[in-house]
């Protein structure tokens, strides 16, 4: 089986003092499930599957903080220069360079938070700095069980120097026409000043790339991309009918459940903290979002809790009282602070710092109740803050990333 390891995550960092025992805990719960993001859906071969397609293209995970990519085919590697440990865990923008085009950009992360198929140019940068065009080919792949967005699949297919004519390549047609009437001395000048310019703009290493404004894929370019892209799609599928949790190209409604847009969940990604956001206006109040910290703390994967109520982490010796007092505060459209006794997975107990905290959307409704979890024998955040701050911060930056969702809504949420 092809190993999905990564030895670290982001961008190469300029302190080297020891991480805190806090930094390590985090990137060891990023790392399992960026290893496990693939065979968790799919199946324990589709690392295999995925080889076996000719290709350039990679799979990330909106699902995980910071958007990571959780696959890169062999095609790509060979392509960027990087391997395959180098990528894993990574976001896309480190193949962006200065010369990239800012508006193409903003179009793939539209594209993302719309949750849409999109086919664009783009100047992407290899591992030795060198540039070179491709065809961006992105498109979602949902989960057949949950209606939510489970990879982004960025198909890539290098747009090559289209030919031009001799006298174009030598001389600018303008130029040429400019010095038609010189004598043959200076033409001859000229066309050896011109063929050196030439040569040089069409290195080999194609170093000259950013002085052209676009280049544009053929129809034969857009055609190979879409053909990739079904085969992956394919593989995608046929391995997620092996586990149960089947994919598709297009969005499926469960039992009429709402489902969070992809740009949300990234937003929320960005919170390092353990919490949980549930749905006032479903039946029930499920569990609509799960951090990555919440399952590291409880020991859940996320699709055993998305769906579910909060109340499954109560177990014999949690208090009654505590817990009239949160549905009480819920009805009341408040946030409240409690400390009870909680069950993980495997059923040993902690107590939970709790506090639960209403997150109104920009008409004033509440659109969620955000629930944030600390273990009280758990160490410092290392800020000398105090759980209390450290929750409040939490509710803080999740009604910033409703909100601003609201103002501008993506297409998973409809409105209520």
């Amino acid at each position: 089986m092809v190993a999905l390891t990564i030895p670290s995550i982001g961008r190469r960092a300029e302190n080297t003092s020891p991480p805190s025992a806090a930094a390590e805990v985090m990137a060891g719960c990023s790392l399992r499930l960026i290893e496990q993001s693939l065979t968790a859906r799919y199946s324990d071969w589709i690392a295999e599957a995925l080889d076996e397609i000719q290709g350039c293209f990679l799979i990330t995970d909106p699902g995980i903080a910071g958007h990571p990519i959780v696959f890169a085919s062999r095609g790509f590697l060979a392509m960027s220069g990087y391997s395959r440990e180098e990528v894993l865990g990574r976001n896309g923008r480190m193949f962006q360079g200065p010369a990239t085009n800012r508006r193409s950009v903003l179009e793939i992360r539209e594209a993302i938070r719309e949750e849409r198929t999109l086919q664009i140019s783009l100047l992407n940068y290899r591992k030795d700095g060198t540039p070179h065009w491709i065809l961006f080919h992105i498109f979602p792949v949902f989960g057949v069980d949950d209606g939510r967005v489970a990879h982004f699949v960025a198909v890539q297919v290098p747009i090559p120097r289209r030919s031009r004519s001799l006298s174009e390549a030598r001389c600018g047609g303008a130029r040429g026409r400019l010095f038609g009437a010189c004598r043959n001395e200076v033409r001859s000048d000229c066309d050896l000043g011109c063929n050196l310019a030439a040569d040089l703009f069409v290195d080999v290493d194609n170093r000259g790339l950013e002085a052209e404004e676009s280049r544009e894929a053929s129809e034969q370019e857009k055609e190979r991309a879409s053909d990739a892209a079904n085969s992956i799609l394919s593989a995608l599928t046929h391995c997620s009918k092996l586990t149960g949790r089947v994919v598709s190209s297009k969005r499926c409604r469960v039992g009429g459940i709402p489902t969070l847009s992809s740009s949300l969940i990234i937003s929320l990604g960005r919170i390092k903290q353990s919490f949980v956001l549930t749905d006032p206006q479903l039946p029930d109040m499920p569990i609509v979002y799960a951090s990555d910290e919440f399952l590291s703390l409880t020991g859940y994967s996320r699709h055993e809790i998305l769906g579910h109520n909060y109340e499954f982490l109560n177990g014999p010796d949690t208090e009654v009282e505590v817990l009239h007092q949160i549905r009480q505060s819920i009805r009341a459209e408040c946030a409240c602070t409690v400390r009870l006794l909680n069950y993980r997975k495997d059923r040993s107990s902690f107590w939970n710092l709790l506090h639960v905290s209403p997150v109104r959307n920009a008409s004033g409704k509440v659109a969620f109740y955000v629930n944030v979890q600390i273990d009280e024998n758990a160490k410092s955040d290392g800020l000398g803050l105090s759980p209390h701050m450290r929750q409040l911060g939490v509710v803080g930056a999740v009604k910033v990333a409703v909100r601003s969702l609201s103002l501008c809504a993506g297409p998973s949420r409809p409105s209520s």
